[in-house]
């Protein structure tokens, strides 16, 4: 097992034991970071734009 595949797993066994596990996308985000194709902060970019409600004026 490689040492992104350990943190991958050991990240998905603390979700799971808080009843969230984590989905195959999930997975391939933390891996994608891990590896440098994309800085932890796009991720979370990308996540927060997806998920961010807007305001109606």
């Amino acid at each position: 097992m490689s040492n992104t595949d350990r943190i991958i797993e050991n990240v998905n066994a603390t979700m799971r034991m808080e009843g969230m596990p984590l989905l195959d996308k999930d997975k391939e985000r933390i891996k994608d970071c891990i590896e440098g194709k994309i800085s932890f902060q796009d991720a979370i970019d990308l996540l927060v734009n997806k998920y961010m409600h807007k305001k109606v004026i």
